[in-house]
């Protein structure tokens, strides 16, 4: 199936690239979009891809060369599935919408606005102009007539999520439905075990590299001399008004990897065993992790009582649940008070109960998915796809698995997509499920979003 080319002018490209909402590289931004059907005809799921940031000059370039930086670099199809997914018995509330996942190529959580001369090459910071693209591009193709929307996100995207969820809400108007779901991407303003803080200055060399200021939450702006906050979700969301459903691992595992026991706090690696298997943590170490998830629970405590607030914090040592079918809804998924999270964002959305459920400290819950790949080859005595079945689910999973396994093995490029997205797609054993979940997904097609010449 070929990626199909949507061309449209943007009012504000002006004939000039620079201008345009585009990609790191300079390359056309694109989205995936399968139809809904049906009862589900007016209801939009539109879902931010995910994918860790890049804060100077020599990482964005880097990551420019891949697909987090370059449409050019994506395969045009893309695997849909937990929420995306079309199987009304893997996604009961959801699987006839309209169901959209924006590619992410930007670096900033579709926040930036700006450009960067590096050399004999110019890297493009338009994460805002992006967005601003394909909601456009949207709008005629069902969009403007939606009934009920849901906007979510992965990571980076589910920290985007939290930046454009007013903005969508005011392009619908007051008639539509809109409401939001951050999964994994409630960063926290937290410290390293050291005592240091290096998310801080990552998000505020990011924030002024991009241009992001400008396109961050007004009224957190002006509540804060230092703008760079209002990156975090627990600064930005007093001044939500749109109602929205926060997914998390209390125990994140990119949180407790790179900003709560980053490398640079583990020289001799003695943290290396309970990263890989929380089974394997010593007694300190469990107690030093209750530290994160107790700045979790304080962050979030504020808004647990808030109209239209919805959560589910797990004490699984995972990053993003809404995206894998086994996560999201399946025989033996992560539950809180026996409640799935497809079945707990959907009461939430469809106010069918109050939507809040949070997990007492590890190690008491045995339903979690402690999502942690290795680099090894899928598990001996399963039953493998050939080749052929592989490729035409698109080498969107193995990318999956292989940027998980260095998000959650410490190598390099974490942030900004480096070497570790560079080196030749593998395949890393997870569990069953994961082999399991090869057989139930779906292929949405590509729109890119060209801009004039």
């Amino acid at each position: 199936m070929a990626a199909r080319r949507v061309r449209r002018r943007r009012r504000d490209a002006g004939g000039c690239r620079g201008e345009a909402g585009v990609c790191l590289d300079g390359s056309p931004p694109a989205y995936h979009l399968h139809r809904g059907s049906g009862g589900g005809a007016g209801g939009w799921v539109l879902q931010f891809e995910g994918g860790g940031w890049c804060n100077d000059a020599p990482s964005c370039a880097e990551r420019a060369g891949t697909r987090r930086g370059s449409t050019r670099s994506m395969d045009s199809l893309e695997v849909f599935s937990g929420l995306l997914s079309n199987d009304p018995d893997m996604n009961p509330d959801f699987y006839n919408w309209n169901r959209v996942k924006l590619r992410y190529c930007d670096g900033g959580s579709f926040a930036g606005d700006s450009e960067l001369r590096n050399g004999s090459s110019v890297l493009y910071f338009r994460g805002q102009r992006i967005w601003d693209a394909i909601i456009s591009d949207l709008l005629p193709k069902g969009l403007a007539k939606a009934q009920k929307v849901l906007l979510s996100g992965c990571s980076a995207g589910g920290l985007a999520t939290f930046f454009h969820c007013d903005d969508l809400k005011g392009r619908l108007g007051d008639a539509v439905t809109v409401k939001c779901l951050s999964d994994a991407g409630f960063f926290l303003d937290v410290d390293d075990i050291t005592g240091n803080n290096t998310v801080e200055p990552f998000f505020r060399s990011l924030v002024a590299l991009q241009g992001a200021e400008k396109n961050l939450n007004k009224d957190c702006l002006s509540s804060t001399d230092y703008p760079y906050q209002c990156f975090f979700p627990q600064y930005i969301l007093p001044y939500i008004r749109t109602p929205y459903f926060i997914l998390n691992s209390a125990y994140d595992v990119y949180q407790f990897h790179h900003n709560f026991v980053p490398p640079s706090c583990d020289p001799k690696g003695q943290w290396s065993h309970c990263k890989s298997d929380p089974g394997a943590c010593s007694t300190s170490q469990i107690a030093t992790l209750q530290g994160l998830r107790n700045a979790m629970l304080t962050a979030l405590k504020p808004f647990q009582n808030e109209q239209g607030v919805g959560m589910f914090i797990n004490s699984c040592f995972a990053h993003c649940q809404s995206e894998l079918q086994e996560t999201w809804l399946a025989p033996n998924s992560p539950r809180l008070h026996n409640k799935t999270i497809a079945e707990l964002v959907g009461e939430w959305y469809f106010e069918r109960g109050p939507g809040i459920e949070i997990d007492c400290a590890y190690p008491c819950d045995s339903t979690c998915h402690n999502i942690i790949p290795s680099n090894q080859e899928f598990g001996r005595g399963v039953s493998m796809p050939n080749c052929d079945q592989i490729t035409k689910i698109s080498f969107s999973l193995v990318n999956k698995l292989k940027d998980e396994h260095c998000y959650n093995n410490g190598d390099s490029g974490i942030h900004n997509g480096g070497p570790c997205m560079n080196i030749p797609p593998k395949f890393y054993s997870i569990s069953l499920q994961m082999i399991l979940y090869l057989s139930i997904l779906h292929i949405a097609e590509q729109f890119i979003i060209s801009y004039d010449i």
